[in-house]
């Protein structure tokens, strides 16, 4: 494994367990067995290293959640939290504990909410036969719901979520 993957890797399990603010610069070089001058010299600062590992987090999700339809969409949320653990969406907690204003932390969060919407749409459209935006947002929030839910209700959540995401596909069809 090269540097950099074990860096992004190692940044990644410690923010899960501890937090962003609370995971220090020294405990992440200590953790990932590097110097800091290697970790600056590959992430430039935490808050690069912070965006660095959204970014890679995306491209793993995104790869899993190549849905389309309901059922795939929800049922990959499932296999996601079996994967990564429930312990709700990474990068709003970047989000939060940074205030939402470092540039590339916002960027990393903007694209990867984005590509969810898209990738919404494009089921939507599968499971309706048309463009409908409010059904868009009303599955996104499902799924991002159950994905915080699921720190306390475990998979149950997404199924819930899924049941409903049905619901609101089966009216937008008769309307």
């Amino acid at each position: 494994m090269d540097i950099r993957t074990r860096l992004l890797e190692t940044a990644e399990q410690l923010f899960e367990r501890h937090g962003f603010a609370a995971t220090g610069m020294d405990r992440l070089t200590s953790a990932a067995g590097i110097s800091s001058r290697t970790l600056y010299k590959h992430v430039g600062n935490k808050n690069g290293l912070i965006a660095a590992v959204l970014n890679e987090r995306d491209r793993r999700f995104h790869r899993l959640v190549e849905a389309n339809s309901i059922d795939a969409l929800f049922a990959a949320l499932e296999a996601w939290f079996g994967q990564a653990g429930a312990r709700g969406c990474l990068f709003l907690r970047a989000w939060g504990e940074t205030g939402g204003g470092v540039p590339e932390i916002a960027e990393a969060m903007e694209r990867h909410k984005q590509r969810l919407r898209e990738r919404i749409n494009a089921i939507v459209l599968a499971e309706i036969g048309r463009h409908d935006d409010d059904l868009v947002e009303a599955i996104q929030l499902l799924f991002e719901g159950a994905t915080h839910a699921a720190t306390y209700r475990g998979e149950a959540a997404a199924d819930a979520a899924r049941r409903a995401a049905h619901r609101l596909a089966g009216l937008a069809r008769i309307a």
